[in-house]
């Protein structure tokens, strides 16, 4: 280690990394190197640099202890999320700010990358194969023996009640076209049902990963369905489906706007039902974390009058966790019902509102 009264290097050897790392500005360049190589590591690791930042800063601190800062280099490299390093920085991250946005946090799980592109199998990816997983299991023990028991158990009435309940929104919602033609979209409605009502409950078991609180897997999700309903909207009505821009008998001076009002709606689903879902599911179980939180710390302080006040927030826990999990389970609903009313816009155009009044 390097002594305290070593000369600190002149403006023209440490600008570069000053330059490149602002902030930073200890009396050794080692140091700076090293930590600048902490930081990379757990952004790396992490693929999240505000998260890497503060798990770096707790993990070397204001220390100058050069061999002990190259320690934590070398076992981030070698045991990456596995090792004490990190583990130890996650549990001065807990220490430092417990916060509820916290329980949506990506962490890779199977660190992969090729260069700056990263495809690391993270904790998304694994609750996503576990509902999958768990979904395909539930289906293959009902239908194993042919169809079932004569008299369904539980199980097998859940398979039956969504597999029942699916045509219903289907049949109300899209109007103009035969039973065997909307009979065509129910596996697709079937599938996103399906898999959302396994999903958003999910979230709501201690330790797990609620998938469906992250925008970019809401919007991918809602952006796949905008698309494969533009698509079909074009199967069924060819080039004619660009006239829902434009009802007819408009008068020619107002028709650019009536397009500008009609256009930016419909690109808006691309994004509504994914808003709808991330929104619904990051406010209500971050609600549930502050108050189980706060319920938490008053039970652990040692104050009696703490103690006596805590069953307030513990109930209200309590409270809301059924109309929460009520929220996860309506999204799948409301998520169907939305994919049924753009279908029939996108195959009845300007028709939609004969069949709502007939």
């Amino acid at each position: 280690m390097k002594s305290s009264e070593t000369a600190a290097p002149s403006h023209s050897e440490t600008h570069g990394i000053f330059e490149d790392h602002p902030g930073l500005n200890p009396s050794s360049e080692r140091i700076v190197e090293l930590q600048c190589a902490i930081r990379e590591k757990f952004e790396a690791l992490t693929q999240d640099p505000e998260r890497a930042q503060i798990m770096a800063e707790a993990s070397h601190g204001e220390s100058n202890n050069i061999p002990f800062m190259e320690s934590i280099v070398n076992d981030l490299t070698q045991n990456g999320v596995s090792g004490e390093a990190f583990r130890e920085a996650l549990n001065l991250v807990g220490q430092a700010a417990a916060s509820p946005l916290e329980q949506f946090s990506i962490l890779p799980l199977i660190p992969m990358n090729i260069g700056n592109l990263y495809f690391s199998f993270t904790n998304p990816s694994l609750f996503m194969l576990l509902t999958l997983s768990l979904v395909l299991l539930l289906v293959h023990f009902v239908t194993k023996n042919g169809g079932g028991n004569p008299v369904p158990n539980a199980w097998q009435s859940l398979v039956e009640f969504i597999h029942d309940f699916v045509p219903n929104p289907v049949n109300e919602q899209i109007g103009g076209l035969s039973g065997n033609v909307k009979q065509k979209f129910f596996p697709r409605i079937s599938v996103t049902f399906t898999f959302s009502l396994f999903r958003n409950p999910q979230g709501m078991i201690p330790y797990s990963f609620t998938v469906t609180s992250h925008f970019l897997i809401t919007l991918g999700l809602s952006f796949s369905i905008f698309i494969g309903i533009t698509i079909v909207g074009f199967q069924r009505n060819g080039l004619h489906f660009l006239s829902f821009s434009l009802p007819a008998g408009v008068p020619l001076p107002l028709a650019p706007f009536l397009v500008l009002l009609e256009l930016i709606p419909h690109c808006f689903r691309a994004l509504s039902s994914g808003i709808r879902l991330f929104a619904n599911m990051m406010a209500g179980h971050s609600s549930v974390k502050i108050l189980s939180g706060f319920a938490w710390t008053m039970l652990c302080m040692n104050d009696l009058l703490y103690f006596i006040g805590d069953p307030g927030p513990f109930f209200i826990v309590l409270a809301l966790t059924g109309p929460e999990l009520g929220v996860a389970i309506s999204q799948a609903h409301v998520s169907t019902i939305s994919i049924c009313i753009y279908l029939n816009d996108a195959t009845n155009l300007h028709q939609r509102w004969l069949f709502i009044y007939n």
